[in-house]
């Protein structure tokens, strides 16, 4: 289940954000200060062209789904999980698959998009192959520097008509 982030998840938003193996796979890999995140939590939480959702499973907290840069066709999306957490309940696989059903169908079905964009990493072979998974074209990479390192990042991007739905 997908629900609006509020002020009470702010903590729990930065905690699974700085998770070790969340930032081995994102652009900005340094830990999130307590100042930065909510310098950020600032600006995210009344810009209308964001959205940050909190994916449930099993009645807790699993993952913040992000939505940025919306214009009303289109947009940009960036997701983690509690790699932790549901890794320890033997849950990582079926969340992460749950997760990408439901923010996708978010996008297009609530947000009412045409194409839904987002960037993963050159070196992120498991999330790449899930994207293709789930009809996502990748474009040409970039290399980027970010933290000190060099990354090269792959657009992403789906359109409506070409995503997974039940039963195709």
């Amino acid at each position: 289940m997908l629900r609006t982030a509020t002020e009470l998840d702010v903590d729990t938003i930065r905690r699974l954000r700085n998770q070790q193996a969340n930032r081995d796979v994102s652009i900005t890999s340094h830990e999130i200060t307590a100042d930065e995140h909510a310098t950020w939590w600032a600006k995210t939480s009344v810009d209308p062209s964001r959205r940050v959702l909190i994916y449930e499973r099993d009645d807790r907290t699993a993952g913040v789904v992000n939505f940025f840069d919306l214009d009303g066709s289109s947009g940009a999306w960036g997701f983690f999980l509690d790699a932790d957490g549901l890794a320890e309940r033997g849950k990582t696989l079926p969340a992460w698959i749950e997760v990408m059903r439901e923010a996708t169908a978010y996008a297009f079905d609530e947000l009412g998009l045409d194409v839904l964009t987002g960037e993963v990493l050159e070196h992120n072979a498991v999330v790449r192959q899930m994207n293709r998974r789930f009809r996502f074209v990748e474009g040409t990479p970039e290399v980027r520097y970010a933290d000190g390192r060099e990354v090269t990042v792959i657009p992403i991007s789906l359109r409506k008509q070409d995503r997974r739905t039940q039963g195709n």
